[in-house]
């Protein structure tokens, strides 16, 4: 089945990119990292409103997430390590961080769609 273009909502993807590690004032490497991710992009996909218990069963009882996105574009980039801006458009803090509001928490591929199970979270 088709997804029909007028339940199809805007929202933005950043794939990841790559870790970056942290360095102290004296330049030396802290063992952290920071995670950058690649320039966002719009997108238009079928969102869900909240959970339910049809989902629940599609990606399993033990995933806590709290929308879902299907898609019928099958190469979609969009991964575990994709994070989204869903109710907010993309912007960034004073450290060029990508502020986001939602991360990926699984993906189902079917024959003709893509369901990806997302979480909100706090980016500050």
């Amino acid at each position: 089945m088709k997804i029909l273009h007028r339940n199809k909502r805007k929202f933005h993807y950043a794939l990841f990119d790559k870790k970056e590690p942290i360095k102290d004032e004296y330049g030396n490497e802290s063992g952290e990292y920071k995670v950058l991710y690649k320039t966002p992009k719009l997108m238009r996909a079928n969102i869900s409103a909240a959970t339910g218990e049809a989902q629940i069963e599609q990606f399993g009882s033990s995933l806590l997430y709290d929308k879902v996105i299907i898609t019928d574009n099958l190469s979609c980039p969009i991964d575990e390590h994709s994070v989204l801006c869903i109710d907010s458009p993309p912007v960034y803090d004073a450290d060029g961080n990508l502020i986001y509001d939602y991360v990926v928490k699984r993906v189902a591929k079917s024959l003709n769609t893509i369901s990806y199970a997302v979480s909100k979270v706090d980016v500050s």
